[in-house]
């Protein structure tokens, strides 16, 4: 048996970092939005006996294939929540989303296997409950197999339905250049609170449909106490190619922008191109991961 899941990337809308809880976490508030640029994921089982699980990442060789992948552990969480007797797997990664970009390729890829995994043993979970195991193994997992516009709050696995993101186009272009997530939290921690939230200011225009007023408020905490010279280059370049707004994706280094025309978001992605190797055209998505074909 075999099932094909396609898993999308995400984009954050905002990020505001709330403060620092007693377990060391952060509290956060930030709209989250799935757009069509996918991983496709396979899981196929391959036998009766054994518990092994053989991952395959063909595109990425850099990608962990052992028990260190999130796909690994989103099998064991399955089997785990739901008691079913493990058999043998291959899961065969066809990778697209690009690596440590605040994409959450790897979080999507997880979910995608809870996803398929739900079908291929018949555990007729509903998902919700697919949701509550995602949660077992990644922040953002259970948000990657539910999508569309949401927002999330406490350490980021308290999901809200929002109103769907108007229709429009959205640029990524990811630069050769990481972020230390842990250097951001910290230079979050010693920067004096806001006062105030773009997260909230961005639900607002959502629910007034003002696609030009909510791209004014597109927001990154991690992106302004980071003060990366290869963001801002490409924003400038997004921003002169007429995007209505800008901001990096999560932890990074992953930027995109929101353009209403679509020619001239076709015309930005041929200037990203001259300078840089991973650069998308992708629209909102109003879902998470889907099954593709079974078999």
């Amino acid at each position: 048996m075999k099932a094909i899941v396609k898993a999308p990337a995400k984009i954050n809308l905002t990020l505001d970092i709330v403060g620092k809880r007693a377990d060391g976490y952060h509290d956060v508030a930030m709209v989250m939005q799935t757009v069509s640029l996918y991983d496709t994921v396979t899981v196929e089982t391959i036998g009766e006996k054994g518990v092994g699980i053989e991952v395959s990442c063909p595109a990425y060789p850099e990608v962990p294939t052992d028990d260190s992948n999130i796909v690994c552990k989103a099998a064991k969480a399955f089997f785990t929540a739901t008691g079913t007797a493990p058999k043998p797997l291959k899961i065969t990664i066809d990778k697209v989303i690009p690596t440590q970009a605040g994409l959450a390729g790897g979080s999507s890829d997880g979910a995608a296997v809870v996803l398929a995994l739900n079908q291929l043993f018949d555990a007729h979970l509903k998902m919700e409950e697919m949701a509550d195991i995602c949660a077992r193994f990644g922040s953002d997992v259970p948000f990657c197999l539910l999508g569309g516009t949401m927002l999330a709050t406490g350490t980021g696995t308290t999901l809200k339905k929002l109103r769907a993101l108007p229709d429009c186009y959205i640029v990524i272009c990811k630069p050769d250049v990481s972020v230390s997530t842990a250097a951001a939290y910290a230079a979050c921690d010693a920067r004096q609170p806001k006062g105030f939230l773009y997260t909230d200011e961005l639900i607002k225009r959502l629910y007034s449909r003002d696609i030009r007023g909510l791209s004014t408020c597109l927001y990154n905490e991690f992106e302004q106490v980071m003060e990366l010279p290869e963001i801002n280059e490409i924003k400038k370049l997004m921003l002169s190619a007429k995007a209505l707004g800008s901001s990096m994706s999560g932890s990074g280094s992953a930027t995109y922008a929101v353009f209403l025309n679509k020619k001239k978001a076709e015309k930005c992605v041929d200037i990203l191109k001259e300078k840089y190797n991973k650069v998308f055209l992708t629209e909102p998505l109003k879902d998470g991961c889907r099954v593709e074909t079974i078999n």
